[in-house]
């Protein structure tokens, strides 16, 4: 046989061929709805980083691995043309935090790898080999960010325990003693007088220096881009515990320096940890709120201070909507943001001297994060209806896709339509929100069917023309599923957000039963097949909303709350109550109007499925406990699902797969799962 010598191009062909062949198998097989388990297979990316020469992306790939039952995180990078990507780690820890060093040389990471205690900085060279641990802190690593020369970098660490070889030595643990105002924080657990500072880490030397001390935290360090000074956040109020109000701060990067303030906003002042500092190191760009006694349904505004302090100018005050992570131009003659606006959320320009600002991505979906890059190289994470969030190059304001880590999973997928509608309630106010309709392959179109009105939490948050694995979960199973942006949600104007102010469960309840009367005359949804759930306070309004109306036929309430007093001292929103309630003592008519489902608790008929992660300290547990037991007593049909050990956001993935089964089930019981299509 005659040896012949093929082509590169050949090779690449044949390299390629049974990839091809099983895309063609792919894209001719036919689609299915989603299942819980589908929850394995999606791919979630996050905190991208586009390198100094700004030709590559360093992200986060996380997994769900059903075997394990636990989630992994991998570093990847892709270059900013699109044509290449590659995984950089691949052990059995997770990877977080990636962050280029200065020089473009090394790609540094957070993990917990090899048995190091806490989270401990790996460097990684781009030049090849394994990657090296960088420190050994005893505790680990809260945060931390690189200095302009590389050579030092700002760690957030929390105080030493003083008790810890004490109780190293004992079988069991020493009691927490709590003295502060509020002493709770969902994941954090009770909150002790051991506090978060800076510190200085000299990578040649690997010697630590404290740059901060007090009995206050100290977060967020940024480096001024001459490397002479540190913008941090911190509340040094008198009682800070009491007002949460952060304000900026700078300090010289040196041990023994004074940290000096340079903002007063009496309510919340932040910094984006990406870009702080202009280009010349002069100013200092920042979000800050507009009414502190709403704070909870604040919205943020963009905000410039001189670096040496001085009079803030607002740059988006005549915006209306709430923006977000603020990136300089390489000429720091504009600012860019998020802007969350009426389901969709968008990369925008302002301008730093007139404050216009210009829309740059145009499309109708939602930049959930942007990371500055160099010459206008700009890196995204955005996601539409269809396509879980992946990673984009922003090119002239439009957004060009480099991943497709959920095609493969989402070539077998069928998933229901996304539409956006307006509905009012019976007192003329017009909310917008989103319906997803079932895949046609579950339930034929043109008649109504059972819908479930899933609520958002927050109440500071929105349903957009984003990815949705919840309510496509739900629509798989043949129902209508809407998400209602009822009055406290964001996009729609800082008097929208702040309607509810001291007033729960009253102009929500009225804007969400008014999408239901607009489902139902619209003949999308079977007005005798209803449902209604959530989680956090989706879960307290459909306590609300199942009180108030019996037309429901099904609920399920989750993380949620109603009798509200007793959530005093028990959850983590201390400050937010006596700001906003005042003490129930001082006002206990309010507190009980508030609480209106547990006093109501007989007059509600909807069958309700209560959830709860055991060690929620965010809306407790017992919040979902005292409406289970209500209802039994009361005589309605109920079930309590407690996860062990999860906080208010649940993590293991059997149990997030457990959640979407129940849900499915519980409403297919209860409102009956239309027939199939006919073909």
């Amino acid at each position: 046989m005659t040896r012949r010598t093929l082509s590169l191009a050949v090779l690449v062909a044949l390299a390629l061929a049974p990839l091809a062949s099983a895309t063609s198998q792919a894209a001719r097989a036919p689609r299915r709805p989603l299942r819980p388990a589908d929850y394995y297979q999606v791919k979630r990316l996050g905190d991208p980083q586009v390198s100094p020469e700004g030709d590559w992306v360093a992200y986060v790939l996380s997994t769900s691995d059903s075997a394990k039952d636990k989630n992994d995180s991998d570093l990847w990078m892709t270059r900013w043309d699109g044509t290449r990507s590659i995984r950089l780690t691949s052990s059995p820890e997770s990877e977080s935090h990636p962050r280029w060093s200065p020089d473009g040389r090394y790609l540094a990471f957070g993990s917990s790898r090899q048995g190091a205690k806490g989270g401990q900085i790996w460097l990684l060279d781009r030049a090849g080999g394994e990657a090296e641990k960088l420190t050994d802190i005893k505790g680990g690593i809260g945060d931390w960010s690189w200095s302009p020369d590389g050579k030092r970098i700002a760690l957030v660490l929390q105080d030493p325990d003083p008790d810890e070889a004490d109780t190293a030595s004992k079988k069991s643990p020493k009691p927490m003693v709590m003295d502060r105002y509020k002493f709770k924080e969902d994941v954090q657990g009770y909150l002790t007088n051991r506090r978060t500072h800076l510190y200085l880490y000299d990578v040649a030397t690997k010697k630590l220096d404290t740059l901060t001390r007090g009995a206050f935290d100290d977060e967020r360090p940024v480096w001024s881009p001459d490397g002479g000074r540190i913008l941090f956040s911190s509340n040094r109020r008198p009682e800070g515990d009491r007002t949460d109000q952060n304000d900026l701060f700078v300090i010289e990067a040196r041990a023994g320096a004074d940290a000096r303030q340079l903002t007063t906003f009496e309510g919340n002042d932040a910094h984006s940890a990406r870009s702080a500092w202009s280009p010349d190191g002069k100013f200092i760009a920042y979000l800050t709120g507009r009414d502190f006694p709403v704070f909870a349904y604040d919205q943020s505004r963009l905000a410039v201070i001189p670096a040496d302090g001085g009079t803030p100018r607002i740059l988006t005050d005549l915006l209306d909507r709430g923006v977000r992570e603020p990136a300089w131009s390489d000429d720091g003659a504009s600012i860019s943001v998020l802007v969350t606006d009426d389901r969709e959320e968008y990369l925008a320009s302002v301008d730093v001297t007139t404050g216009a600002l210009s829309r740059v991505t145009k499309e109708r979906n939602v930049v959930s994060t942007v990371a500055p890059g160099p010459h206008g190289r700009w890196a995204a994470l955005a996601s539409d209806p269809a396509t879980p969030a992946e990673l984009f190059a922003i090119d002239q304001g439009v957004l060009r896709r480099l991943t497709h880590h959920n095609d493969a999973w989402l070539a077998g997928i069928e998933l229901g339509a996304v539409e956006g509608f307006a509905s009012k309630g019976k007192d003329g106010a017009e909310s917008h929100g989103i319906v997803i309709r079932p895949p046609a392959s579950v339930a034929a179109g043109g008649k109504p069917l059972p819908a479930i009105l899933f609520i958002h939490g927050g109440p500071k948050g929105q349903d957009g023309f984003g990815f949705d694995l919840t309510r496509q979960m739900l629509a798989a199973k043949g129902f209508v599923v809407a998400g209602v942006n009822y009055r406290g949600s964001d996009g729609r104007g800082h008097a929208w957000q702040k309607a509810i102010y001291a007033d729960w469960g009253n102009r929500e309840v009225t804007d969400i039963l008014g999408a239901a009367d607009y489902l139902v005359a619209k003949g999308i949804a079977d007005g005798s097949r209803l449902g209604i759930g959530g989680w956090s306070y989706g879960g307290i309004l459909t306590d609300y909303t199942t009180a108030t109306d019996t037309r429901f036929k099904a609920a399920s309430s989750g993380a949620g709350s109603a009798l509200q007093t007793s959530m005093y001292g028990t959850d983590q929103y201390i400050v937010q109550y006596d700001n906003e309630l005042g003490a129930p003592w001082k006002n206990p008519q309010l507190w009980m109007k508030l609480s209106y489902p547990f006093f109501k608790a007989d007059k509600i008929k909807t069958p309700t499925l209560y959830m709860s992660g055991e060690k929620d300290f965010n809306v407790p547990t017992s919040g979902s406990e005292q409406m289970y037991q209500a209802l039994k007593s009361a005589g309605t049909e109920a079930q309590l699902v407690v996860y062990p050990s999860q906080f208010h956001g649940l993590t293991v993935p059997s149990y997030l797969v457990d959640r979407f089964t129940r849900w499915q089930q519980w409403f297919d019981a209860k409102l009956g799962s239309p027939p199939p299509a006919i073909p």
